[in-house]
């Protein structure tokens, strides 16, 4: 091989690296429309150059039809054997960049519905006035995003126990409520007793399986030990979302366990009433909001200072109930 021959495999070598990033990214995209947007390239670019990766390798690296776009166990394997390498390099990068000294980059973060809409959002406006060349993209859903996989800086998530492979801040304390509206109570009476919830139509947040309420009441002079019981409960709706049976509630449909978060500003007004507040519901919402991203040696700038400012937005809680 000339000299000019290996000069010309050398560069078509680097050019394959963008190349096989961009492999990355559409595994974590899942779509050619939605890699190209995150790299502001073209759906034409991004089949061009998958084209071109496919013809250097001699396989076929990803299988698409008409409604989605997966890798094939090639393709898998090299995204796999590469991805730590573009992630160092990604980390590498962001730490000299934050050296530049004003904070810059991008930030991808997935929260659930309620608490994105209600809590993350609200708190942007005053993020972006301090570090105005720090973009965010966020994601609500209320689906476990895995965050390494879909290329997530950035989790918010409403739980009790961050997972020990990831770095986790707590950004504040969440509490449970049960909760009814004032009409609903005159119309067929406050439950005394989590026992009298099997009477009552109760919203309950749809998983699945039956519906099982669990409840705590704190230990007394005749009592060392917490009361525990657990409530069968049905009623005319099910959602996967707090803010929906929120709603539901204040139209008077039934009780609903609520995170304190989706319940607060509607306690405050008086249009809620927390139900049997001696007993704490227990073992389903989480007790505390936590910030959290894969782990890694170090953290960017960028997702460390959103985190602080969310801590710092979040700190008094959500002041419902005692």
């Amino acid at each position: 091989m000339t000299a000019r021959d290996n000069r010309m495999a050398a560069t078509r070598g680097e050019t394959l690296w963008t190349h096989i990033h961009l492999l990355t990214v559409i595994a974590q995209a899942g779509s050619f429309t939605q890699a190209a947007q995150r790299l502001a390239l073209s759906k034409a670019a991004v089949s061009q150059r998958v084209a071109e990766l496919e013809r250097a390798v001699g396989l076929t690296l990803v299988q698409r039809t008409t409604r989605s776009v997966r890798l094939t166990d090639a393709g898998q394997r090299l995204v796999d054997a590469t991805a730590e390498s573009f992630a160092h390099i990604a980390r590498s990068l962001s730490g000299v960049r934050d050296l530049a000294g004003q904070p810059r980059g991008l930030v991808r973060v997935t929260a659930p519905v309620a608490l994105g809409r209600q809590q993350v959002a609200p708190a942007l406006e005053g993020f972006f006035r301090a570090y105005p060349d720090i973009r965010v993209e966020l994601e609500l859903s209320d689906r476990f995003a895995n965050l390494g996989h879909e290329g997530f800086d950035l989790a918010v998530r409403h739980t009790t126990a961050p997972p020990d492979n990831h770095v986790a801040w707590k950004l504040c304390d969440s509490r449970t409520l049960l909760v009814a509206s004032a009409g609903y109570l005159r119309r067929r009476g406050t439950p005394a007793r989590p026992s009298e919830l099997g009477g009552h139509d109760c919203l309950a947040y749809l998983r699945q399986g039956p519906a099982h309420w669990q409840f705590e009441q704190a230990p007394s002079r005749a009592r060392s030990e917490p009361e525990r019981c657990s409530v069968s409960v049905q009623g005319p709706l099910r959602a996967n979302n707090s803010e929906l049976l929120r709603d539901a509630v204040l139209a008077g449909l039934g009780i609903a366990q609520l995170p304190d978060f989706s319940a607060a500003a509607a306690l405050r007004a008086g249009r809620l009433r927390e139900v049997l507040p001696g007993w704490r519901p227990v073992g389903f919402f989480g007790d505390a909001i936590y910030a959290i991203r894969p782990w890694s040696p170090t953290t960017p700038r960028a997702v460390q200072l959103l985190v602080e400012h969310l801590r710092a937005a979040l700190a008094g809680g959500f002041g419902a109930g005692g």
